[in-house]
């Protein structure tokens, strides 16, 4: 388990510093540029890293791996994507790490509660949640009252991944048989 705990840690620090590079870019085709960043598109990522850990390994390695990502992701970013003389900048990294602590740490939680239903209920639920208090928190705390249509933008965001969610829900279908399960189940 440690190589893999290690592997899954790494990946959701990418997947973290990944996001908050992208969420500064917005999509320029089809008029999506004040509804819809790149970001939307990474993020999900980390759902399903949580979620397979969660699955098999149980919510206390899932949450190491959540506060092992964050530090990792949240510790890049601010060393090499953050310029503390730009306040949209400083507010995205704290965005960035708040809604990131609180939606995956709550992703964890309900996921766990949810365990025993069938093996999409869990995954799909906890994401959807934890997605949509990500996106809020983060848009908010980033660009509250910076004329950045945050609002659109958050909507456009979480309408991307939830798509993104129900996606994913075929790599951890697919990836269940390779996590050996080493959680009892009471």
């Amino acid at each position: 388990m440690n190589r893999l705990f290690l592997t899954l840690s790494v990946l959701m620090g990418v997947v973290v510093l990944a996001s908050n590079y992208l969420v500064q870019f917005p999509i320029k085709y089809y008029g999506l540029e004040k509804m819809l960043t790149y970001g939307a598109f990474s993020y999900p990522i980390a759902f399903l890293i949580t979620d397979l850990a969660n699955r098999s390994y149980g919510k206390l390695v899932a949450r190491k791996i959540v506060y092992i990502g964050f530090v990792i992701g949240i510790a890049i970013t601010l060393l090499f994507s953050t310029s503390f003389t730009d306040l949209i900048s400083v507010r995205i990294a704290i965005g960035s790490g708040t809604a990131f602590i609180i939606a995956q740490l709550l992703d964890v939680q309900i996921f766990d509660q949810l365990r025993e239903r069938k093996w999409f209920v869990a995954p799909l639920t906890s994401s959807f949640i934890g997605s949509t208090v990500d996106t809020f928190l983060f848009f908010s705390i980033s660009f509250y009252g910076t004329g950045i249509p945050w609002v659109t933008l958050s909507f456009g965001d979480l309408a991307v991944k939830i798509f993104v969610a129900l996606l994913m829900l075929i790599p951890f279908w697919l990836l269940l048989g390779t996590f050996k399960s080493k959680v009892r189940y009471f």
